[in-house]
Formats: structure tokens, C-alpha cells, sequence
């Protein structure tokens, strides 16, 4: 079996298969058995039917002696009703809205079924089942451990299961690009075994052995390529900027704001950083209005004033948009001129300016602050003499972008480096998966920052929390509405942003505009909704978690997040960020429709709490294994079995990537090669 084979080839695959399996990012056998399961279901207790318990989870096999399918009276659904019997016993089996079983399974036939025990007004029954014919083979979706993917609409667990045994042998092949010497000192198992583990489990134990030399490659990786950016920093030289006392106390007292003591800190230790010869390498960490964009324009004016440029690169092109305006307010009367370069010259807030001569701008230095997107890194700029490179989000430089930034930068020097991140990381986390950083925090929010109100709302208060969020919108306001997911899934149970945008469009606000975006779009796609949200022409913004990181709507004061229980304390709190940008009284409103246990204990905590360090830390003490809050949701990119929280495994990785880096990479031919892949293949938009 070949791992760039596509999956169209595989059997039972179609043309509309391979296209719903191409949503879930599966066109080849190697992507397919890197399809990683999120939970595992527990059916491994095979028992005869007398030897049910309530509500347990386990196993029978028996005969079907009756089957049919009718409509229930009351919910207009069907029902299909088997009688299932092997020695001990009978009992009966009852599936909801799928009428073809009854023509699927004969009587006669013998089954292995899987599910709970449990009592309903006609009697004990096994509800919903798992079901598979009892075969020599063995069993795939019954009597085992079985792994739960995730799915989308029109693709079962059954079919992701069928088609990853039928390319079980493919296993072998997927090669390991750790060293054998790293895997033994880190006491990790080959990772054509992990993946044996992770896809056909016989235990718990089992899944989780492999699962965690997964998550192993995911954080080796990462160390690496911090480790490498580290040393390569080291190595090289900056233009030493001397502090300008008089000029930054000038401005400051100027601003039309007292800066926090924060700021006022975090400023000073980047001027302390920028006096060195070795380039600066910080992350400026702050809540979602905390004041990040006083200590950058303080730090590119600390390169203005000894003579250099600064870039400022941010995700999106309306967000560079939106920094341009701002950094243009607070830099009046400075002589630090701003000037905003995108892809899209077109779209430019200087109408008048062409790209050619921006161009031309910023290579003779007459351009100080370069406002763009990672466009600034990939086309044809060329710079005076960059000193400073800010990243705004998401987004970090690896040792490839670094040198191409500095190719660019008009002198052999290599520029001091500021990154922002809105996503509060308990600082312990962030120094764990990244030594190469130094952190500077934000604490506090600067003066007249209004509350915003939480609340969470019960089913049967929907209705009226949707007439306010109508009333809101009278008052010229406008609204996110947040889902977990893109596409409906049957085995979630999440709300989708797809069959939710339709509900609201067709049932509850029909004569107002409602937009959708979501990871799925094309970027250029996500920037015209954002952009009719941003100028009012759409009232309600439908969304996944795509909007964390973003656009400033000081208009939007009303946030909604549907299925509030599946997100983590500290995505909850980004979302709650979006808002609460203007004078207005701003809102957020959770929906739940699983209430109860630890879910309600967090979100009520979320109500009463509005600090994004706390949340972060009490959801690392509450997150349960379940729950995956990943570095790629939070500011950091590149992750997704691994998470945060993996601390022990981050050590790990990080002792292995010194030892490889210690004892020289040309040891390690095929990691050396993986290494020059990631590099460049590493896109910034």
C-alpha cells in the first residue's frame, strides 16, 4: 500500500466520498492514517445479555429472531425495533431515523451490538447501538476499544473505521523522521507502533502510549525549531539603539492616556533589549485591551529616533487596515510617518498612493513605520534600514523568515524582533514551549475600560435573549454569534456555523444581513465578510473560533457563544475580547445545552471573572483529558494532538532538541532534510 496513494482509489471510496473526505483534510493514504482520533468509546466488555448492567457500556452477540421499522406516534421519527437473543436471554434494540436497517439486517442474522443498557417506558433496552455482523475477521466498531474521529457531514465513524483497516498495512510504511538514538533516550516507541496504538487499541494504556509519542513529534519539532532560532539569534548582530530619554518621555506625556504600570514596564524592558547588540527576541503579552499598541509605537519610535524603520506585520489585511489608522492617530506631531503596504495595493487607506511608488517609499527610509501583512516578507519590499520587525498574532518567525526579513533589510544587520499576542498563557507554559523568548506581561487595563457583562442563558430563555439581541441592533449596534463547528456532525451534537447561519437568516432575524465565516473560506473570501461586518452592511456575524484572533468592530457590542461548555476558559475569554471596543455597553451571552457537573462549575466562573492570566491558569487545574485546548488556538501555531499542557512531554522535547542541536544536525541526515522542509514550506497567511 503506498502512502501517496489517493483515497479515491481505495475501495467504497466514490467521487462523493473523496470529496467529503477531502473536508476533513484526507486526499491520500498518509493523510488518511494521520487522521488522529479525538476519544475512544469503551466496548471492549463482551457479556452474555443476561449479564447486562444499567447503564454500563458493553457488548452482546445474538441472533435477530424480529425486526421492523414503524413511526413514532409522538416525534414523527422512525423506529427501527430488533429483537436480539443469544443463550442467556433476549432483549430489545431500538435505533432512531434509520428505516434502511430493517432492509439492512435480516432475521437470522448474528450480530455484535454495542451501546448502554438503559430503561425507557417500553422496558430495558440497548439504544442506538453500535452494530456489526459477527465475523472470523474480528470486529471493528463493537467488542473494543474503539476510536472516535472527527467527522463531517455525509462521513460516518464507521466508513473512517472501515477505511483505516483497510489500509492497516500502510502502517509499516510511514517513516520516522526522529532518530532511533532520540527515541530510545526519550523512551518513545517507534512511531509505526504509536500509530498501531492510536488507530487499533487493545487497552486505554495502549492508546495513550501512542498518542503520546505523537504529541512527542509535534513538540520535538517545535523545540527544534525554537532551539535553532535561539542560537541563531545569538550568533548574529543588531543595531544598538540608544534610549532617548527626553524625546519618550515627550510623548508619553502627550498621549491622551496615563500609561498603566505595565506598559510602562514592559516598555522599558524592550528599550533595555533594543540597547544590546544581540537582536531582541520578546513576546508582549497582554488581555485583549490592555494597552499593546502604546508599548509597539513606543518601540518603533525607539527606532525612528536612532535612525531605522520599523514593520509592522499583521495576519489580515483589514487588521493591518486597522492598525495603520490607529499607529497614524498616535504617532501625530512625532514626524514617525506610517505607511501601509498590502498585497492589494488597491484597498490601500492611501488611495492615492501607488504600489510602485510605496515601494519607492520605503526603500529610501522615507517610510518610518511599514504597516502590511506577511506580503511585506514575500514580495519585491526592500528596506532603507529595518531595525525593528513587529509580528502582531499568531504568527512567529521562524530562522527562514528571519533571514528573508533581514535580506531586506537594507544593512547586514539583523532586526530586533517584538511579537503580540492577545492570548493570556500562564508565563511558566510560555517559557516551557518557548526558551527562546523573553515575555513581558500586561496586567491591567488602562482607565474607563467598561465590564463586560456575562451571562449565561437557559434553553428557555433563548427566545428573549434573541429579542434583545434584536433591540441591540435597533440601537445600531451588532452581534457575533459563535459555533463550534463548520459542518454539522451527527456524533458531536455541536452546533455548526453552517445550519446555524441558516436558522437565524431564515427564522429569527430574516429581514436583517447575516454574514458567515469560517476556517474553510478562502482568505480573501474571510476578508470581504469581515470587512461588510466592519462597515455595518451585515448586522450578525456568524463564526468558529476563526474570529479569536482579528478584527476590532467597536460597533459589536454583543457577543454570542453557542455550546459555551466545549471551548476553554481562555478561548472563551478571547471571544469575550471582540467586544467591548467602544463606549457601548457591551454583552456576551452563553448558550449551553449541557449544564450541570464541571461544565456549569466553569462557566459560572467565567461569568463572575474577567481576568484572561486567572482563566488561563484555572483552566489548565480544571481541563479534563477530553478537552482539547491546542498551542494552534492559542496564539501559537503548529499544533494539534499536543497541547499546552503536555508539560512533561515539552521537557522532554526539549532535552531531545538539545541533545540533537549539541551534537550537530549533520549527524541526522534524514531529520536535517525534514528540518530544511519546514522551513520552507512555513506560509504566513
Amino acid at each position: 500500500m503506498n502512502l501517496h496513494e489517493p483515497v479515491s482509489h481505495l475501495n467504497r471510496v466514490g467521487k462523493t466520498v473523496a470529496t467529503r473526505l477531502k473536508k476533513l483534510g484526507i486526499e491520500t493514504v498518509s493523510d488518511l492514517v494521520a487522521h488522529i482520533p479525538f476519544r475512544y468509546e469503551d466496548w471492549s466488555r463482551v457479556v452474555a445479555i443476561a449479564q447486562l448492567r444499567p447503564d454500563e457500556p458493553a457488548t452482546i452477540r445474538g441472533k435477530i429472531t424480529l425486526i421492523q421499522t414503524r413511526r413514532s406516534p409522538r416525534k414523527r421519527t422512525f423506529l427501527t425495533e430488533a429483537l436480539v437473543t443469544d443463550s442467556s436471554g433476549s432483549l430489545k434494540a431500538v435505533w432512531f431515523n434509520q428505516p434502511y436497517l430493517s432492509k439492512t439486517i435480516k432475521i437470522g442474522d448474528e450480530l455484535f451490538l454495542a451501546g448502554r443498557y438503559a430503561r425507557s417506558r417500553e422496558g430495558w433496552q440497548l439504544v442506538a447501538p453500535e452494530w456489526e455482523r459477527a465475523s472470523a475477521l474480528g470486529t471493528t466498531h463493537t467488542a473494543r476499544l474503539v476510536p472516535v474521529y472527527p467527522a463531517t457531514e455525509g462521513i460516518t465513524q464507521k466508513q473512517i473505521r472501515f477505511l483505516l483497516k483497510s489500509v492497516q498495512s500502510a502502517l509499516e510504511e510511514v517513516p520516522d523522521w526522529v532518530p532511533e538514538e532520540v527515541c530510545a533516550r526519550a523512551g518513545m516507541m517507534p512511531v509505526t507502533q504509536a500509530l498501531m496504538l492510536v488507530h487499533f487499541p487493545k487497552t486505554v494504556d495502549e492508546a495513550d502510549r501512542g498518542i503520546k509519542r505523537l504529541k512527542f513529534n509535534e513538540l520535538f519539532r517545535l523545540q527544534l525549531m525554537a532551539e535553532r532560532s535561539r542560537r541563531a539569534l545569538g550568533e548574529q548582530h543588531a543595531a544598538v539603539f540608544l534610549f532617548q530619554q527626553k524625546k519618550t518621555a515627550d510623548f508619553v506625556s502627550s498621549l491622551p492616556f496615563k500609561l498603566t504600570a505595565s506598559q510602562k514596564k514592559a516598555a522599558w524592558e524592550i528599550f533595555q533589549d533594543m540597547e544590546k547588540e544581540t537582536p531582541m527576541n520578546r513576546l508582549l503579552e497582554g488581555d485583549v485591551g490592555s494597552g499593546k499598541t502604546a508599548v509597539a509605537a513606543l518601540a518603533a519610535l525607539g527606532a525612528f529616533w536612532n535612525g531605522y524603520q520599523t514593520a509592522l506585520l499583521a495576519p489580515t489585511e483589514i487588521l493591518a487596515a486597522q492598525h495603520f489608522e490607529t499607529f497614524k492617530a498616535l504617532l501625530v506631531g512625532t514626524g514617525c510617518e506610517p505607511l501601509l503596504f498590502t498585497r492589494s495595493m488597491k484597498r490601500n487607506v492611501q488611495e492615492e498612493l501607488k504600489k510602485k511608488d510605496a515601494l519607492a517609499l520605503i526603500e529610501k527610509g522615507k517610510a518610518h513605520l511599514v504597516i502590511g501583512t506577511h506580503a511585506l516578507v514575500q514580495e519585491g519590499v526592500s528596506f532603507h534600514n529595518l531595525g525593528l520587525a513587529i509580528v502582531d498574532e499568531q504568527h512567529r518567525f521562524g530562522v527562514g523568515q528571519r533571514k528573508a526579513l533581514r535580506a531586506k533589510a537594507g544593512h547586514p544587520l539583523s532586526p530586533h524582533f517584538l511579537s503580540l499576542t492577545a492570548t493570556p498563557i500562564p508565563r511558566t507554559l510560555a517559557l516551557t514551549v518557548y526558551g527562546d523568548l523573553h515575555i513581558s506581561l500586561l496586567k491591567e487595563k488602562p482607565a474607563g475600560r467598561k465590564i463586560i457583562l456575562t451571562k449565561l442563558v437557559d434553553a428557555h430563555q433563548r427566545e428573549k435573549a434573541y429579542a434583545f439581541v434584536r433591540e441591540q441592533i435597533k440601537k445600531g449596534r451588532q452581534a457575533f454569534v459563535i459555533c463550534p463547528l463548520v459542518d454539522p456532525s451527527d456524533k458531536l451534537g455541536a452546533k455548526s456555523v453552517k445550519v446555524e447561519h441558516k436558522k437565524l437568516q431564515e427564522h429569527i432575524f430574516s429581514d436583517l444581513a447575516i454574514g458567515m465565516v469560517h476556517g474553510k473560506l478562502k482568505a480573501r473570501e474571510k476578508e470581504d465578510v469581515m470587512r461588510a461586518f466592519l462597515n455595518n452592511e451585515t448586522k450578525i456575524l456568524v463564526a468558529t473560533s476563526v474570529i479569536e484572533v482579528g478584527v476590532n468592530v467597536p460597533n459589536a457590542n454583543i457577543m454570542i457563544i453557542e455550546d459555551a461548555e466545549r471551548f476553554g476558559l481562555a478561548q472563551l475569554h478571547q471571544f469575550r475580547g471582540r467586544v467591548g471596543r467602544s463606549e457601548h455597553q457591551s454583552y456576551c451571552l452563553l448558550f449551553s445545552e449541557t449544564m450541570g457537573g464541571q461544565a456549569e462549575e466553569r462557566l459560572a466562573l467565567f461569568q463572575k471573572c474577567h481576568d484572561g492570566f486567572e482563566l488561563a491558569e484555572k483552566d489548565m487545574e480544571l481541563r479534563g483529558p477530553g478537552e482539547i485546548y491546542g498551542v494552534e488556538q492559542s496564539g501559537f501555531g503548529g499544533l494539534k494532538i499536543a497541547s499546552l499542557h503536555d508539560v512533561e512531554i515539552i521537557k522532554t522535547a526539549r532535552d531531545a532538541a538539545t541533545f540533537v542541536l549539541d551534537g550537530g544536525l549533520e549527524k541526522f541526515p534524514v531529520l536535517s532534510e525534514k528540518i530544511k522542509e519546514w522551513e520552507e514550506n512555513i506560509h504566513w497567511e
